[in-house]
């Protein structure tokens, strides 16, 4: 009787405990999926039109040489660009093709590397989500099954009822948690694509501007080559997280 009574707990357990992993798995990917839609939307600019009046007012500021007034500018910007605009106009005494590179290198890592980091969450509870369901599908009708081996008469289909709503729960609750989590990280892709090609845009225009203002203010040499006192120069690695 103890024997079989600590059975029944330990099903029931393991039951009660995979609706609970499925929970977990569920709220994990949503909040996952928030964090990066929240990245993206505050990285990027509303709209192209607002690109292009922040990089009006800062070409404008280049063309004068004022380099300071380009970094009070983008002061407390949390946008993509504009952070690396301030960290490119930061470390220009490095040269044109060493500030970007740095520019480049420090976008990849604290903005892009955190994005795809976050998502490869959600891709783990898509894969996931479905393979706990089996688990649930194949321990449920294993619970249906050992009362049909152990029945010395016609089993009851009440008794067998509870295994296999277990099966079904679970597998039916891992198809709910993966298909929208892949329906969501879907748009997320398509926002960050929409993202790279505004700030892409976005890059290439300031490039211009800012080789053109190293130039006019007899700066470091806007090629590969930098004079010594710039070759001994360190970037300023000032990206702001948001």
């Amino acid at each position: 009787m103890k024997f079989s009574l600590l059975g029944y707990s330990l099903y029931n357990g393991l039951s009660d405990g995979m609706y609970v992993i499925l929970a977990i798995q569920a709220l994990w990917g949503l909040y996952c999926v928030v964090l990066v839609w929240n990245r993206v939307k505050q990285t990027r600019f509303k709209d192209e039109e607002s690109q292009d009046a922040f990089l009006d007012d800062v070409e404008e500021m280049i063309s004068a040489g004022d380099f300071e007034g380009v970094k009070g500018y983008c002061e407390g910007d949390k946008r993509g660009l504009a952070q690396m605009v301030s960290l490119a106009v930061e470390n220009r005494e490095l040269g044109f093709k060493r500030s970007k590179q740095v520019m480049l290198d420090r976008f990849q890592r604290d903005v892009m590397s955190d994005i795809e980091y976050t998502l490869s969450w959600v891709s783990a509870m898509i894969k996931t989500g479905p393979m706990v369901g089996l688990f649930g599908t194949v321990f449920g009708m294993m619970g249906a099954f050992s009362k049909v081996a152990t029945s010395e008469s016609t089993v009851d289909p009440k008794l067998m009822a509870g295994d296999i709503q277990v099966a079904l729960v679970t597998t039916a609750s891992g198809l709910a948690i993966a298909i929208p989590l892949m329906l969501l990280s879907a748009n997320i892709n398509i926002k960050i694509a929409k993202m790279q090609d505004l700030l892409g845009t976005g890059l290439q225009r300031f490039y211009e501007a800012f080789k053109v203002g190293l130039v006019r203010s007899g700066g470091a040499s806007a090629g590969s080559a930098a004079t010594p006192a710039s070759s001994k120069a360190q970037p300023t690695m000032a990206y702001r997280q948001p």
